[in-house]
């Protein structure tokens, strides 16, 4: 297992607890346009300088210029509260019907400029009444299609938006700061089944919800949902994508200015950004 960390002086890798500077120039785009980039992270690993643990402030999200992508309805219960949210506009079955489907609900995210990174702004929007963080495994895809890696994603939402019509869901996911990624792209074997999930919410220094889940809930697989995102696509420096929700915060709860976020993946770390 390998760490890389994206920071305002370049790449940092971590294994085994040692960290180092790559011993040859290396970014990103590289690593994902590789048809197999352990080899290539581990090539620059021989001879690779050590250097310091980066620093929180340091952090940057750790893409260059991969899109965002997402899976929705991929747990049982983001089914049962999407169908919920949307009883009133009649699009609740919409989301029974993609939950059953072979065809997975994929929609696209985000750009890198609107990608917050560990311990920076996320946004809620000013036309929405109802915002909450939906915490992800997000899937690092080359550009061959194959997983290679994993990171922590938080899927901002505008639930009202999108409960008001399905067909809001643009406007309901993709603003400025709609989304953040980190701490670093962990590439490793895929996670354990039972891999914990955990959502925190602090507000003026108290929590104020929290929650936990496991990917033993979701119901699609890894290499299924990049195989359907990559039928009749190219993404020439590979992408990432987040494989949904299965923490939903109550239905009277919305993020306030402030509110800090701490999404946690085992294996993986901790994700933490504050609505700005």
């Amino acid at each position: 297992m390998i760490r890389l960390y994206s920071t305002a002086n370049g790449l940092v890798l971590e294994r085994d607890g040692t960290f180092s500077h790559p011993a040859r120039p290396l970014t990103l785009d590289d690593v994902f346009q590789s048809e197999t980039p352990l080899e290539l992270i581990e090539s620059a690993l021989l001879g690779a300088p050590t250097a310091p643990p980066p620093t929180a402030d340091s952090l940057r999200a750790p893409l260059q210029s991969q899109e965002i992508w997402a899976a929705g309805v991929t747990y049982f219960r983001s089914r049962t509260a999407r169908m919920e949210e949307s009883k009133d506009s009649g699009g609740g079955t919409f989301y029974d019907r993609v939950y059953e489907a072979d065809r997975p609900e994929l929609f696209f995210k985000a750009t890198p400029h609107r990608v917050a990174g560990p311990g920076t702004g996320v946004r809620i929007r000013s036309d929405s009444k109802w915002n909450v963080p939906e915490p992800e495994l997000t899937l690092a895809v080359n550009a061959a299609g194959r997983v290679f890696g994993f990171t922590i994603g938080n899927d901002m939402s505008s639930r009202d938006i999108e409960g008001e019509n399905p067909l809001y869901l643009p406007q309901a996911k993709v603003y400025a700061a709609c989304c953040a990624l980190g701490p670093g792209l962990v590439v490793r074997e895929p996670l354990p089944r039972e891999t914990r999930i955990g959502l925190e919410i602090h507000r003026a220094g108290q929590l104020v919800t929290s929650d936990a889940t496991s990917l033993a809930q979701m119901k699609r697989q890894f290499d299924e949902l990049a195989a359907w995102l990559f039928r009749d696509n190219i993404f020439p420096h590979g992408t990432y994508l987040l494989t949904g929700t299965g923490i939903i915060p109550a239905a009277d709860f919305s993020l306030q200015s402030g509110d800090q976020i701490l999404i946690s993946i085992a294996g993986l770390g901790t994700l933490e950004n504050t609505v700005a």
